[in-house]
């Protein structure tokens, strides 16, 4: 199997390190035994749920609906920050009335990804240390994992909104989750769908792969952050790859 993979090599500066598009990936030389996740557009397939929730919170609070690109642009940061984005002064009451309409949503709404439980279960077999780490405020975190019935057991580290001051392009939150996991940054990758999940890898100084099947991003925007790893789809994560 062909996977995208390029080797870090941090004592360049980022604008000129050494750049690959898509070469054999061989665990023998580099594996991970931290697999860090975003949660949104990557282990769910969300779109649909956030789109519907901002449809109506601003139509709701400002009249007006705003286009769909400008909704999708602001997903991976925080709800508080997203509000404040669409309404100013009335981000308060967008915040609101969208969590009442997204909750209330996840039953009808969340979706899940072909391969999502199956590549779960073999990183963990593997013995593979697996954690979430999203900006979602955790209510509504934990409302999506029941939802989409992923086994929270596999996950020995979730982390959420509330659990750090700064959140993602900020590398505070894996940071955090590394911390609680008494690891280094060098032991894990972080997989996200979106170039906030990719910057804030690049900060924390984990590896970042970028998870081509989610579906909020463009393809385009995901390649420009130039992640470590790509991977086309859950499937592509075998079991080779995580350290035992």
């Amino acid at each position: 199997m062909q996977w995208a993979w390029c080797v870090r090599v941090d004592s360049y500066p980022a604008p000129t390190r050494p750049w690959c598009d898509r070469i054999s990936y061989d665990p023998t030389v580099r594996t991970f035994s931290i697999w860090l996740f975003d949660f949104d557009g990557t282990l769910v397939d969300s779109e649909a749920l956030i789109l519907a929730s901002f449809h109506h919170a601003t139509k709701v609070v400002l009249g007006e609906t705003p286009p769909d690109d400008v909704l999708r642009a602001g997903i991976g940061l925080t709800l508080e920050q997203q509000a404040l984005n669409l309404a100013g002064e009335r981000a308060g009451e967008l915040y609101d009335v969208y969590v009442r309409h997204n909750q209330a949503a996840h039953a009808t709404l969340l979706r899940g990804f072909d391969g999502i439980h199956d590549m779960l279960e073999r990183l963990h077999s593997s013995g593979a240390r697996l954690g979430i780490v999203t900006a979602k405020i955790r209510t509504t975190m934990e409302l999506g994992i029941d939802t989409a019935r992923l086994d929270r057991s596999m996950f020995e580290v979730i982390v959420a909104k509330e659990d750090t001051a700064q959140h993602k392009p900020d590398p505070a939150p894996l940071l955090f989750a590394l911390d609680a996991l008494g690891a280094e940054p060098a032991d894990a990758v972080y997989v996200g769908d979106s170039p906030f999940d990719l910057q804030a890898a690049r900060a924390a100084g984990t590896a970042s792969a970028a998870a081509l099947w989610g579906n909020i991003f463009p393809r385009e925007a995901l390649l420009a952050e130039r992640p470590d790893l790509q991977f086309e789809r859950p499937a592509d994560i075998a079991p080779a790859e995580a350290a035992a």
